[in-house]
């Protein structure tokens, strides 16, 4: 456990697993999220600006639930999002399936280079003896 500051209220707060928010705005985030997916799941298809008025719930947050996979966008026509990758149009997440595919693809080609390159060499030495 690790000693940060949340990143939205600024407090202290002992981090386990990489958390960023304290346990106060992880509830209320989890609140806000109950709210949006409750809303979405009566009004699909509603535009993150009319989840936002409705709900009551920024609509920076509303964006970040779509970045984490939350939630997903329905209609094509409504995506507001881009692939950070290769910029296409995508209905949740970060980055399309392709780039994810391709990104995946690198990354194990990536790790068993790592692996090789770390692996003992295997062989003989041997001392040459200089005889007079």
């Amino acid at each position: 456990m690790e000693l940060v500051n949340c990143k939205k209220c600024g407090r202290m707060f002992g981090s386990e697993n990489g958390q960023i928010y304290c346990s106060k705005c992880r509830g209320n985030e989890d609140e806000d999220f109950k709210k949006v997916r409750d809303y979405l799941y009566d009004n699909p298809g509603a535009s993150v600006k009319e989840v936002s008025e409705e709900t009551g719930v920024k609509e920076q947050t509303i964006i970040r639930f779509l970045k984490q996979e939350r939630i997903e966008i329905l209609e094509d026509e409504n995506a507001l999002l881009k692939c950070e990758r290769c910029g296409v149009s995508i209905k949740t997440g970060r980055y399309c399936e392709k780039c994810k595919a391709e990104m995946k693809k690198e990354l194990g080609s990536a790790l068993k280079n790592l692996k090789e390159s770390q692996k003992p060499k295997l062989g003989y030495h041997t001392k040459q003896l200089n005889k007079k």
